[in-house]
């Protein structure tokens, strides 16, 4: 549990600037005694005078913040001399206490009583913003599911366009290649935070998981408004929205910025912000994580470049590996997932003789995966239970695994529980669940839109 000393009383939103002539965005925060400070680059170009780019950046303020709260958890939000709605204060309620579920959690705390306030102002009058159509902005990862959305978006919008935020000077190896492999060109964003959060135990200050999709959203969005295009597309598919455990009747979710709930709240946000034709939403949205990793299976050029182990993505590049580690609960779902669609051989390769399939040493993060263990999903992004076993099913019936005595296992240890709910792989590989993907958008498969 945290003490009372590591609690301040208020979080406060100081400000932010805008220097557009370097394409520069400073935001200020303050609490418990220390300022932070962290800035985006986006570069020059880009008409910084349009009201649509100002609100794109206060939404970025807004949004930012979130990597400073947690290090006191205050239960009070102070924004200063910021004027927002009653509406925006209750979507930074529900960001803040849902986004920091994990945190909270991990932590020992309750946000639930967590209170925003502040100077009071009308809703926003959303601003006049008319972009080019048919220009979508993607954020990039180098995983399977913003490839997977590339692929499908790159043939029929020409014009589409990466988007990758990364620290200064400090590029991650494993996004890189896989954008290099797309050929479509690339809109940076440099995220340069505060030194000092970088020192919590030193400082004394709480740590844990922050909603940082949501952030790296809301920056996407500003670099979209500057080059006057129309859509942010993003890669969370279906079961990001499932949360990885329930405490007390409550959610927690590791993955709650790139679930629908998060979704939702922001398309509204953006709605009443900029109007109808700025939209941001996830591609997969309706899409499993089995539908994905059958796309992917297809995209035979990235296979050797994708990387979604998240040894690549340490903030301390002397502690990154350019490789999958093979042992850790992403590269086991990621092996389990693609199992079903992809040459044994060629998944080995993939894996660099590290697959996990192959060793015997995972087995308790495959059972954890299954829901075979009495550990609770990991705090990962990784797929659902059902998802999981339906990979499963479908992998141990591949003539090229047979012989692979995990695998075997693991199937005959679900086989043997007849209390565990079945599974059909092939209801997985539809469409499912809701979604917000806009019709210019939208794949033929998916007739009806959501509501």
């Amino acid at each position: 549990m945290p003490s009372h000393d590591q609690r301040a009383d208020s979080f406060r939103y100081e400000g932010y600037t805008v220097d557009s002539s370097g394409g520069v965005v400073t935001c200020t925060y303050s609490t418990a005694g220390h300022t932070f400070t962290e800035r985006y680059t986006f570069g020059p170009g880009g008409d910084w005078g349009h009201p649509a780019v100002d609100a794109a950046v206060r939404i970025l303020f807004l949004l930012a913040g979130v990597s400073y709260y947690k290090t006191t958890a205050a239960p009070a939000i102070d924004m200063g001399q910021v004027t927002t709605s009653a509406h925006e204060r209750a979507f930074l309620t529900n960001y803040y206490v849902n986004g920091l579920g994990e945190f909270a959690y991990r932590n020992g705390l309750d946000l639930t009583d967590l209170t925003v306030y502040g100077p009071d102002g009308s809703p926003p009058i959303a601003v006049e913003y008319i972009p080019i159509p048919g220009r979508p902005l993607i954020p990039f990862g180098g995983g399977i599911d913003s490839i997977v959305t590339m692929d499908a978006l790159g043939h029929g919008h020409p014009d589409s366009v990466l988007c990758i935020v990364h620290p200064p000077g400090n590029r991650f190896t494993a996004i890189e290649e896989a954008a290099a492999t797309t050929h479509l060109p690339v809109h940076r964003i440099t995220r340069d935070i505060d030194p000092l959060v970088r020192r919590s135990d030193e400082m004394g200050f709480l740590n844990g998981h922050v909603p940082i999709t949501a952030v790296v959203t809301a920056a996407a969005l500003v670099a979209a408004i500057l080059d006057q295009r129309d859509a942010v597309v993003l890669s969370n598919e279906w079961s990001a929205s499932v949360p990885t455990l329930v405490v007390d009747g409550h959610p927690v979710n590791h993955q709650w910025s790139k679930g629908i709930d998060f979704e939702r709240h922001f398309a509204q946000l953006l709605l009443e912000t900029m109007g109808p034709h700025m939209s941001v939403f996830s591609y997969l949205r309706p899409r499993t994580e089995l539908w994905v990793a059958r796309q992917f299976a297809r995209l035979t050029q990235f296979h050797g470049v994708f990387r979604s182990c998240n040894r690549a993505f340490h903030q301390d590049p002397a502690q990154r590996i350019d490789r999958w580690c093979g042992t850790c609960d992403k590269c086991c779902f990621i092996d389990l997932i693609l199992a079903p669609f992809m040459v044994a051989e060629d998944l080995s390769t993939v894996f660099e003789g590290r697959e996990p399939l192959a060793d015997p040493a995972t087995s308790h993060r495959f059972r954890t995966l299954l829901g075979l263990a009495p550990d609770a999903k990991p705090f990962e992004c990784v797929g659902d239970v059902g998802e999981c076993r339906a990979a499963l099913t479908l992998a141990a019936d591949r003539s090229d695994r047979t012989g692979n005595r995990l695998l075997n296992d693991l199937r005959q240890e679900v086989d043997a529980l007849p209390t565990l709910p079945a599974v059909d792989p092939a209801t997985l590989l539809h469409p499912i669940g809701p979604h917000y993907i806009p019709e210019r958008y939208a794949p033929p498969d998916l007739l009806v839109r959501a509501r």
